[in-house]
């Protein structure tokens, strides 16, 4: 159960979406404060309702939306998410075009340290289409990966 005290804290002040039930979709984008700034995390996130119209036809496009970033100081905040996407609905867009603006609207308000947009399109015309759109703060370095998976899963095997 949610404490009673968790929705009035400054930490949620900007987000007014979450809880309203009357809410609708639209271009609106909240955030909430990183809980971590300090460390690189990784947050992945998989949208796999996406929906648009083909700008010349009028036909829906169908997409999974995989949403990779590392935070600085914002998050964003889900139910926003949700309703931003829904938004596209009924909007005429090519797959190039609105996978840019998903990632530059994400970044205008959440000014992330490293993010990925990857719209995996579904087939139209026997084509499948795939845009990954990036964007990457110029002072930022990713830490070197860590690979824990160095020995062979039956390396304590004797025999």
């Amino acid at each position: 159960m949610m404490n009673a005290n968790m929705s009035n804290s400054p930490l949620h002040e900007n987000v007014t979406l979450l809880g309203d039930l009357n809410a609708k979709p639209s271009k609106t984008l909240e955030t909430f404060p990183n809980p971590n700034p300090s460390r690189d995390f990784h947050i992945h996130m998989e949208i796999p309702e996406f929906t648009c119209l083909c700008p010349k036809t009028g036909q829906p496009d169908f997409a999974t939306i995989h949403l990779d970033y590392i935070p600085s100081e914002q998050c964003v905040e889900l139910k926003s998410l949700k309703l931003y996407i829904v938004s596209f609905r009924n909007e005429g867009c090519f797959h190039e075009a609105v996978t840019n603006r998903i990632l530059d609207d994400l970044v205008a308000v959440t000014d992330p340290k490293f993010m990925r947009i990857t719209a995996k399109f579904f087939v139209r015309g026997g084509i499948f289409t795939n845009v990954v759109a990036e964007h990457r703060k110029a002072d930022w370095q990713p830490s070197p990966r860590v690979d824990l998976v160095q020995f062979d899963s039956e390396s304590n095997v004797r025999g």
